[in-house]
């Protein structure tokens, strides 16, 4: 079994953590912050235990917030070769890693007051980890200064650096707070999507094209419109950017995006779609199975996938969610037959509830067949 993530901020982290701002400070009450750290840091949840360690660090750095960054800055490591976030880790040059998770809360709370001091220490801290979390304070309260930064940032030698551009300004980044300013309006990050877009590094392109499907969920005709101007004459790694940008429109079946992929048209032919069993309990699976078969003389490119109304906590009331299928190129007059199993184990995004779900085959966006299934708890 693999060991959980919360493990990665276990006592072994803090006491290293105590060891170098030791290091760095010579003055740092180690014993009290390894003590108040570890206090209650094994009952908690992974972001949980960064929370708590940053409150540790609270009360022992300095009060003076540039005096504190000094030391933070002091018992990093080296900075991070490459664009492998998951290789970063401490050594006896220093820290790395999930520990410096704490170390960035630390600067989003205590350094909103010195944003000029508090960016240069997240532009340190993310060549060690990632500040993804840490910044958006700073865009929020500051952002003529912060995004100053980050647009010379797209610059920077350190693809760990140019990746915190794009992914700590996405507006729906998981585990952070959401940028509501920049849901409503997205305009002030094109600039830097657009600078980052043919990053060498396919570690910062990922992230620009999520961040670009986040912008998705809210301004479908913007990104549909930027697809349309970057896609032509694109680059393999550009033309893949862009294929992972478009994922959320390409699932909600929508056309202008379908077209510009070139599976805008309908199923030229039938198709069917049958689930088993018919009856099925919280954490079994569902097994569908999809017939098609073309009545064209030419191929068609498809993209298939499929949605299920989860029953909601009202009356009647519903939520679609679409799910990913097959991508495939149906031959002229061909059948085939496809067939996914749907795990319906617990998960915390999603609360099931008793009642008939029902299921439908997404072709190139429309509705083609449907089922349902009665689901128990």
């Amino acid at each position: 079994m693999a060991e959980p993530f919360k493990n990665f901020l276990g006592p072994r982290e803090v006491r290293a953590a105590g060891a170098h701002l030791q290091r760095a400070w010579p003055a740092f009450p180690r014993e009290r912050f390894e003590r108040r750290a570890l206090d209650g840091l094994e009952a908690l949840e992974f972001k949980a235990r960064a929370h708590h360690i940053a409150d540790a660090l609270e009360a022992t750095l300095p009060a003076d917030f540039a005096r504190a960054a000094d030391v933070l800055e002091a018992s990093l490591g080296p900075p991070g070769e490459g664009d492998d976030l998951g290789s970063l880790r401490t050594t006896e040059a220093g820290l790395a890693g999930w520990i410096v998770w704490p170390m960035t809360e630390f600067v989003a709370r205590r350094g909103l007051d010195h944003p000029r001091r508090a960016l240069a220490a997240l532009h340190a801290m993310t060549q060690r980890f990632s500040a993804e979390w840490a910044i958006r304070p700073f865009i929020e309260r500051h952002p003529q200064e912060t995004f100053a930064a980050l647009a010379r940032w797209t610059r920077d030698p350190s693809a760990h650096v140019r990746r915190l551009v794009s992914e700590g300004s996405r507006p729906r980044l998981p585990w952070g707070v959401q940028l509501r300013a920049l849901i409503a309006d997205p305009g002030p990050t094109l600039h830097l999507l657009e600078a980052l877009q043919d990053d060498p590094s396919g570690y910062v392109r990922r992230s620009v094209a999520n961040h670009l499907n986040d912008i998705a969920k809210d301004h479908p005709a913007l990104v549909s419109g930027w697809i349309e101007r970057h896609l032509p004459g694109a680059d393999p790694a550009r033309r893949a950017l862009l294929k992972h940008a478009s994922r959320t429109l390409v699932k909600r079946g929508d056309p202008r995006m379908l077209a510009l992929w070139g599976v805008g048209r309908p199923l030229r032919g039938t198709a069917s779609l049958a689930v088993a069993p018919q009856r099925v309990r919280v954490g079994e699976s569902l097994s569908l199975q999809v017939a098609l078969e073309s009545a064209a003389a030419r191929a068609q490119d498809l993209v298939i996938d499929y949605a299920i109304h989860f029953v909601g906590a009202r009356d009647g009331a519903t939520s679609r969610k679409v799910f990913k299928g097959w991508s495939l190129t149906l031959a002229p007059r061909e059948s085939r037959a496809l067939a996914k199993r749907h795990s319906l184990r617990p998960i915390t995004t999603r609360v099931y509830r008793a009642g008939e779900h029902r299921v439908e085959l997404m072709v190139n966006g429309r509705c083609v067949a449907e089922t349902s299934f009665r689901l128990v708890l």
